[in-house]
């Protein structure tokens, strides 16, 4: 079973797609509202993917992003994004992001990048 986190400044989109993550058998280990929220939840769980918001106020995606991988380059990071920009892409697949999923959520984006980070996890034992 796959144990995530989910990290959203928005309080109810966390609670709604950690509820959809547990419905597909996804264990959920804790829920973020921030970048900073996001670095100390993944030091103390080390979950094997983490969704991570790209906006939000105080500290953002990206900076926990960049933290996590400094912490373990290996580390599963989907962020999730509402914003298209070229220079917001640049910067997550610079920093090494797992995946990208823009919202709206599409269903079969967040299933592609759950399998493949399976299928990287059964490689790895």
């Amino acid at each position: 079973m796959i144990r995530a986190i989910v990290v959203d400044d928005d309080k109810n989109i966390v609670d709604c797609f950690s509820e959809f993550l547990e419905l597909r058998g996804i264990h959920i280990l804790g829920k973020g509202h921030d970048g900073k929220e996001a670095v100390d939840l993944y030091v103390k769980l080390r979950p094997d993917v983490i969704f991570l918001d790209v906006l939000m106020d105080r500290f953002d995606g990206l900076y926990a992003l960049e933290k996590i991988k400094n912490i373990d380059p290996d580390a599963n990071v989907i962020m999730v994004t509402a914003d298209l920009t070229e220079n917001t892409h640049t910067q997550m697949t610079a920093l090494k992001a797992s995946a990208i999923i823009f919202k709206p959520y599409e269903i079969d984006a967040i299933m592609k990048a759950l399998h493949d980070i399976s299928f990287r996890m059964a490689r790895n034992t």
